[in-house]
């Protein structure tokens, strides 16, 4: 799938989800134009060096606004043709009762999961448009009903879900096509950044990030708006549909209260 694209554009790409991705880039088509847009380098044993790294916080419209007039001149510099794809992949959680464990930090989540996905996305899709390619975006199986103790981040997931596919329809016939992808639990670095210990949730619960890489590259393929990737995933997202919102909330505040014992001190 990657060897049809000039260029491949990640936030995130350090670690985690966004790692994969670059890595599954990189052994698909280790000639394109592929850059990471990150506070930290990608670091691998192969392909490393391939990644042209771009330092953004996205968090911060002018870090975006600098880097994507970075990209620009890469692009036409390294790729001057050929279709573009975007993974938006950027993004953070944080645990507790709102507004813990501050205010500042939920409005963090607000700008890097939701005005940072916006932002880079409408700056590039001129680009897009114009070249062909596919915007793909990783939400969240927090999407799908409300999360309290989660409560800002599920919500900026929602968001981004809904964004995603209204996205797609207004694209339908242009040459670009929008993935939202659904992930449950991940074993990344995502639930350290969220203040809880490793290993909260049971590996059986959890895919690794390959996982979540393949079947989403698979889904793009296909030309799909959406995937939850995981079985168990999508068996729990299609309970959620079924049931009252009210009761999914319950159900919900239940089972990620019981992740209290593994909070860590910030």
């Amino acid at each position: 799938m990657f060897k049809t694209f000039s260029v491949i554009i990640v936030t995130g790409g350090s670690s985690g989800i966004g790692k994969s991705y670059i890595e599954h880039a990189i052994q698909g088509n280790p000639n394109a134009l592929i850059c990471n847009l990150s506070r930290t380098p990608f670091f691998a044993q192969k392909g490393a060096d391939i990644v042209k790294q771009i330092t953004c916080d996205m968090s911060k419209a002018e870090a975006i606004e600098e880097a994507y007039t970075i990209l620009t001149s890469l692009i036409n510099v390294h790729a001057k043709t050929g279709r573009v794809m975007l993974i938006n992949n950027s993004g953070f959680g944080s645990y507790g009762l709102f507004p813990e464990p501050n205010i500042s930090e939920n409005l963090g989540i607000i700008d890097v999961n939701i005005k940072g996905v916006i932002h880079l996305t409408g700056l590039c899709l001129p680009l897009i448009k114009q070249r062909g390619g596919s915007i793909l975006t990783v939400a969240s199986t927090a999407a799908f009903q409300p999360t309290p103790w989660l409560a800002t981040y599920g919500a900026s997931k929602a968001f981004i879900l809904n964004w995603s596919l209204a996205l797609n329809e207004e694209l339908r016939g242009s040459g670009v096509n929008v993935l939202a992808v659904c992930p449950g639990p991940t074993a990344t670095q995502f639930f350290k950044r969220a203040g809880l210990t490793q290993g909260s949730v049971s590996p059986s619960m959890s895919q690794t990030a390959d996982q979540v890489v393949e079947e989403s590259i698979a889904a793009l393929k296909k030309g799909k708006s959406f995937i939850v990737t995981g079985w168990k995933n999508r068996l729990l997202t299609l309970f959620s549909g079924f049931t009252p919102r009210v009761l999914v909330t319950r159900i919900a505040a239940s089972m990620i209260a019981r992740y209290r014992t593994n909070t860590v001190k910030r």
